[in-house]
């Protein structure tokens, strides 16, 4: 009776060293191999069962029991988890490198996005931490039908970065057009930029732009880097995914030209979710190629380029200047702190991320939203209103004054 106890003991013992085994690195690669195109049904697991190593050592019966209708359970798995293994060691011996959420050299900036990925992909010589670094993060995106006024406005507001005296990193998708005259004019300058792709580190979309993106992968500071698993290929709903992390990553995106409706739009409307600053170049009424910016204009989701000091003076890298850009949240305290209550201002701060998320909205929503009485709201809109921080209309609908 005693060896069968001694025996429990050890078998309980091992079986303990074998699940402290399991590296949260490999584990969220699986994740991301299993649920590569719902990125929140992995990062919801994580958040639930506090690491993804949890996931492995609950085995995939104790969860299916606790999550039936999660789709994909059945795969988390020793078979699995060896398999990822494997391929993040091929990964690797490539010079690709993967950084989890919870290390201390994945970029700040995403933790931000409720949607942000639990792992990236980076291709890229550098070392991690000089990719994301404390640095400005600039986002120039627009269309793949780059006009010549767009080509060259797109070249000046990459020579107005590099000659930032902050240090700026430029951030775009690697697409035809616009993405790849920003990556081309900031490695021209010795700019630090960042492709960010639809597909798997281990393919580069188009195919037209590898050798670019080897020269991105050489620069120092700049890398190409991806969400998704490698043997993932480019698929329409991949692009908005990617755009995400485009948006999220950075301070503030600028838009040099866009239709309507394309993936710039998209992502500059992402920035402005996720509380960045977005920036347009106006341009012709007819040119269907400006129609997009100017569209963000008029509803005051975007500041117009009117300069390259403009730009440099709505970013806050002015070579000259000092370089801190206030945050909207910033001025408002500056300008009320002492007048009204630290309450007051925050229920401000919700307010204008309120109408920012929906431009146009009426008093009444944003009581709602912020849930707070009408004539709470109405009392604060009318003082952001009288310092000119917002306009409301006859309908009483608030937009944010640039």
């Amino acid at each position: 009776m005693a060896d069968f106890i001694l025996q429990l003991h050890i078998f309980a013992h091992d079986k303990h060293k074998t699940m402290e085994l399991y590296d949260e690195r490999i584990c969220r690669h699986s994740l991301n191999r299993i649920f590569g195109y719902t990125p929140k049904t992995a990062a919801a697991l994580i958040s639930h069962f506090g690491s993804a190593a949890e996931l492995y050592r609950k085995g995939w019966k104790e969860l299916k029991d606790a999550l039936p209708y999660t789709k994909g359970i059945d795969r988390i798995c020793d078979k699995e988890y060896a398999d990822s293994e494997k391929e993040l060691a091929l990964i690797e011996s490539m010079g690709h490198r993967f950084i989890c959420s919870h290390e201390p050299s994945y970029p700040a900036s995403l933790l931000e996005c409720a949607d942000s990925p639990s792992g990236l992909y980076v291709r890229g010589d550098s070392p991690i931490e000089e990719i994301f670094a404390d640095r400005t993060y600039v986002a120039v995106i627009g269309t793949r039908d780059l006009s010549p006024y767009g080509k060259e406005w797109c070249r000046r507001i990459i020579s107005v970065l590099s000659a930032a005296r902050d240090k700026v990193t430029v951030v775009s998708g690697l697409a035809i057009g616009t993405d790849i005259t920003a990556h081309r004019a900031a490695i021209d300058t010795m700019t630090p930029t960042i492709a960010v792709i639809p597909t798997g580190i281990d393919s580069i979309y188009p195919l037209r732009h590898s050798i670019d993106a080897k020269r991105i992968a050489s620069s120092p500071g700049s890398a190409v880097i991806t969400d998704f698993p490698p043997g993932t290929c480019a698929v329409k709903m991949n692009f908005l995914r990617r755009n995400r992390i485009i948006a999220g990553l950075c301070k503030a995106t600028v838009l040099v030209e866009s239709k309507i409706k394309g993936g710039g739009m998209m992502t500059a409307r992402l920035a402005f979710s996720y509380d960045r600053d977005v920036l347009a170049l106006p341009g012709r009424i007819e040119d269907i190629r400006s129609q997009g910016c100017n569209l963000l204009i008029k509803e005051k989701i975007a500041e117009p380029i009117i300069s390259e000091h403009s730009l440099a003076e709505s970013l806050g890298i002015s070579a000259a200047g000092n370089g801190h850009h206030e945050s909207r949240e910033e001025k408002i305290r500056k300008l009320y702190t002492g007048s009204i209550s630290e309450d007051s201002i925050d229920t401000m701060a919700r307010i204008l991320l309120a109408i920012r998320r929906q431009s146009g909205i009426t008093i009444g929503e944003i009581a709602e939203e912020c849930r707070i009485t009408y004539q709470r709201a109405a009392e604060l809109t009318g003082l952001l209103e009288c310092d000119g921080i917002i306009s409301t209309d006859l309908m009483r609908r608030c937009s944010i004054n640039l």
